[in-house]
């Protein structure tokens, strides 16, 4: 049963991305097995697409304060954890979400400060750019492009406060997310690679992560080994 399963995984995954991506992707997971290892492609975006600056007539944009997201924390189709929320608006990150009447259509999440993207790890980055993380789009809202939209009309207030534009990462074997950030419009500058080796991090980045000071910092008393990697 088990072999009928993966079988049809890789049929499906040759079908709709390919020999060499679907090569990839189970040669990574195959080695995760073994050690803990991540690859992240590092995203940036600074002009808004004016295709996505307007949204459907029924839905209404906007920065969401802890009060406007009170309602949703909690909720299991909204994952938003009580602790996630604190954390979040503590550190100064904002919300920009799209309601639809009273409910919660989609949002996304905007950071000035370096960010958790494990229990171990956090994203740093050049404080001229905005780190765009956790976009969500309600189910029951989805095909109507909201993520690009809330997206772009993020980036569109950022620009107007004086940042440069937003950044974001992708894990590399995530083929549908590389489709769609590319179609809406941010631009790949480099690749980081993680690894965890007895309990500790190897972080490696290409050399154009440098420009947006785009890299991996463990938690405080830890001290992981960096580098470069070859472009």
């Amino acid at each position: 049963m088990r072999g009928d399963s993966i079988g049809q995984r890789v049929r499906a995954s040759l079908a709709r991305h390919g020999a060499p991506r679907t090569f990839f992707y189970f040669a990574l997971k195959s080695l995760n097995r073994v050690v803990w290892v991540r690859i992240l492609k590092g995203f940036h975006i600074e002009d808004p697409d004016p295709a996505y600056l307007g949204a459907p007539e029924r839905y209404r944009c906007g920065f969401l304060d802890e009060q406007a997201l009170a309602g949703y924390c909690g909720r299991e189709d909204y994952e938003l954890p009580e602790a996630f929320l604190r954390s979040a608006l503590g550190k100064g990150d904002e919300c920009y979400g799209i309601l639809a009447g009273g409910t919660l259509a989609g949002y996304g999440w905007y950071s000035k400060t370096a960010t958790e993207v494990t229990d171990d790890l956090r994203l740093h980055f050049d404080r001229r750019y905005i780190y765009m993380y956790k976009g969500f789009t309600h189910p029951e809202h989805r095909g109507q492009r909201l993520h690009a939209i809330g997206m772009t009309q993020a980036l569109a207030a950022y620009r107007e406060r004086g940042h440069r534009g937003l950044v974001t990462f992708v894990e590399a074997d995530n083929f549908d997310s590389l489709k769609s950030v590319r179609r809406m419009g941010y631009r790949c500058f480099g690749s980081l690679f993680v690894v965890r080796i007895l309990g500790r991090y190897l972080s490696l980045t290409t050399p154009g992560c440098g420009e947006y000071g785009f890299g991996l910092e463990t938690a405080p008393g830890a001290r992981p080994a960096r580098g470069s990697a070859p472009a």
